[in-house]
């Protein structure tokens, strides 16, 4: 699920920090540009593990600041394709379970992906696994909450860029905003046995 990542940049450090030793700084100032942030085909930074080399650090004219160049290692939330995780159902929609790790919100279970035979109950807006049974077939809800084990299938990175306005934006209308997209999204399954609330799988 978390992995270290060996990353290089160049830290500015304001002449106010000059009195605070120099590592002290440089995690600060990393961990307020990284934290939290999503590194397009890396994924979801965590906090800074280490410093692995510290270059020369240079300040330039007109600049009172020093610029140094940092080697660092980065724990970074990326899971890997058919890793087995557990969260919380956030909620339900005619696009599947959505699931959420206290910490990652965009994780996706698609229809398709569910204990089959599945259905939406609009009314209640849950998935519902119609589980069959010898006395007949018995609902299982998937309610906001629960506990759910899935296995990731897939991962979708989106750069999340500024860009400048095209062509196209200039002509649209100024009422319509752009769909905001997730910049890392995971995909999960649970249509295998054992896979899904774990409340399902547990023996009375």
């Amino acid at each position: 699920m978390f992995v270290l990542v060996e990353m290089v940049d160049t830290v500015r450090i304001p002449p106010w920090q000059f009195e605070r030793k120099l590592n002290d700084s440089i995690a600060e100032e990393l961990n307020k540009k990284l934290a939290n942030k999503v590194v397009y085909n890396v994924g979801l930074c965590i906090c800074l593990f280490d410093i692995t080399k510290l270059e020369d650090a240079y300040v330039f004219p007109g600049d009172g600041a020093s610029h140094t160049k940092v080697h660092f290692r980065y724990v970074v939330f990326h899971p890997f394709l058919d890793e087995i995780l557990i969260g919380s159902i956030k909620g339900c929609s005619p696009e599947g379970v959505h699931v959420s790790l206290g910490f990652f919100d965009d994780i996706l279970i698609p229809p398709e992906s569910l204990q089959q035979p599945a259905k939406f109950d609009e009314a209640e807006q849950v998935w519902v696994w119609e589980y069959e049974t010898e006395e007949g077939a018995h609902d299982l809800y998937m309610d906001t909450g629960e506990e759910i084990r899935f296995r990731v299938v897939d991962e979708s990175f989106v750069d999340t860029s500024p860009t400048g306005p095209s062509s196209a934006d200039a002509t649209s209308s100024s009422e319509e905003l752009p769909k905001k997209e997730a910049p890392y999204t995971l995909v999960g399954s649970i249509s295998e046995p054992g896979l899904g609330l774990l409340s399902w799988w547990t023996s009375s």
